[in-house]
């Protein structure tokens, strides 16, 4: 499991629905007054900017809704002021857990994802608990539909991609951090557009999960992601198509 990807196919193979609209504008607009705040309310200069204001249209956010956030995250109104935050702990199995998140208060957030790591067979870690287990990657995601192979070759690669996956309805591409506004900028000028362009936590390798441990470990990944201050829950554990197909039946 690493991230996006496999982490959004084993949600899918669990019968998992994404989080209630509610949940899921809160998750959205933290991300807009994030961004605007780390980088300015222009989006044309603002690469993370622009990929949050496309992932708030595609979930219908009013037009309004998304101006706010932005004017909050740029200070130009008066708000709650969010940090980024990364968690580590450890899950069942030996598998290992990294936990982005954006908060507005440290202590409160902190505490409620001690008590998720610890309700789930796991442990809350300071920092290098397993942060050494990851690299950080640009990432980015395409409909399948807009771009074929020979075009992912000729411009991803091109621009500095290094690889790429069919998940099944979307591209998936990796590429050092360095070269991921580059990489998408490249897909952007020949009109093929991109869904997601994000840094990320990718495991170096991946541990196969089995039985209990499988179970558990896939209960933590969830109830990390379903709290309102985590962004993204990245995990070095894999499970087999066979194990999710017994989990998913039991």
């Amino acid at each position: 499991m690493s991230g996006h990807s496999k982490w959004a196919t084993i949600k899918h193979k669990k019968g998992a629905l994404d989080a209630k609209r509610g949940k899921i504008f809160t998750k959205v607009i933290r991300e807009l007054t994030i961004a605007a705040k780390m980088g300015g309310s222009d989006p044309s200069g603002n690469p993370r900017l622009r990929t949050a204001i496309a992932a708030a249209k595609a979930e219908s956010m009013p037009g309004d809704t998304i101006k706010r956030a932005v004017q909050r995250g740029a200070g130009e109104i008066e708000g709650a002021s969010y940090d980024d935050v990364v968690y580590e702990g450890t899950g069942p199995g030996g598998s290992l857990f990294l936990v982005e998140g954006v908060t507005d208060n440290r202590n409160r957030t902190v505490a409620e994802i001690r008590k998720i790591f610890e309700k789930n067979n796991g442990v809350l870690g300071g920092a290098s608990t397993a942060m050494w287990a990851f690299e950080r990657k640009g990432t980015l995601t395409l409909a399948k539909e807009s771009a074929t192979e020979d075009q992912l070759m000729e411009l991803a690669v091109g621009a500095g991609a290094e690889d790429y996956t069919d998940t099944g309805d979307e591209w998936f591409l990796t590429c050092p951090s360095d070269v991921m506004n580059a990489v998408g900028d490249a897909l952007e000028a020949a009109k093929i557009p991109v869904k997601s362009r994000k840094l990320a936590f990718l495991p170096k390798t991946k541990k196969q999960l089995v039985g209990r441990d499988a179970e558990v470990a896939l209960n933590l990944a969830e109830a990390l992601d379903d709290h309102d201050d985590v962004q993204t829950v990245y995990a070095d554990f894999d499970v087999s198509d066979e194990e999710m197909a017994r989990i998913a039946g039991a």
